[in-house]
């Protein structure tokens, strides 16, 4: 198993990298938005990666950070996503927007992956919740596009998690905290209060 690869970008296509390595070129699937197909070409880049064999096809995938490999390694673990769509959720979000959405259950912004429809993408939530709240790697991190946080009113979860921030608590204890609380629409003092139970 090929574990990372490090070289030169020496091409990019539709969906994928070229990686030189002593001569021998690599072609890697990569996101869309990672800093491996961002980079210019002819720059040193690695990627974390993970190999699928099946009978009629060999095929490298290929992550800037670890944290997007175990997520993707997650997702193709979920009835009906494969490494495509793995791929494309990926390419659609930052891996602290997907934990975000997973976390809070907004499967609807998951649907902004191409070929993500609703019912993959409630799915997905269902299955992973608990694995990427429970993730003992890089913990969720509010941020405003998440449309779980963007969406909430004032005195919502946002609030709740810059009140936790300021007890002390860090980002993965404040948003697994509030994940667990199931109500929404709630005030940020009843968040608050509800947070802290569980963080007890």
């Amino acid at each position: 198993m090929i574990g990372f690869i490090r070289g030169i970008l020496a091409e990019k296509g539709d969906g994928y990298v070229l990686i030189d390595v002593n001569g021998i070129g690599y072609e890697v699937h990569v996101p869309a938005n990672s800093r491996a197909y961002l980079a210019a070409e002819g720059s040193e880049i690695t990627v974390y990666t993970s190999m699928i064999v099946r009978e009629d096809d060999v095929s490298i995938y290929g992550f800037s950070r670890k944290g997007e490999l175990d997520a993707f390694k997650k997702l193709i673990t979920v009835s009906g996503v494969g490494a495509k769509a793995g791929i494309a959720i990926l390419s659609a979000f930052t891996l602290e927007e997907l934990e975000q959405a997973i976390v809070f259950e907004d499967s609807k912004s998951l649907t902004r992956a191409n070929g993500i429809g609703k019912k993959t993408a409630e799915r997905i939530v269902l299955e992973l919740k608990d694995k990427f709240s429970m993730s003992g790697g890089e913990q969720p991190a509010v941020t405003g596009s998440a449309s779980a946080i963007a969406a909430a009113p004032p005195g919502g979860r946002a609030e709740a998690v810059e009140a936790l921030l300021a007890l002390g608590y860090s980002r993965g204890e404040a948003t697994s905290a509030l994940a667990a609380v199931g109500d929404d629409n709630l005030t940020s003092e009843e968040y608050i209060k509800r947070a802290l139970k569980n963080l007890f």
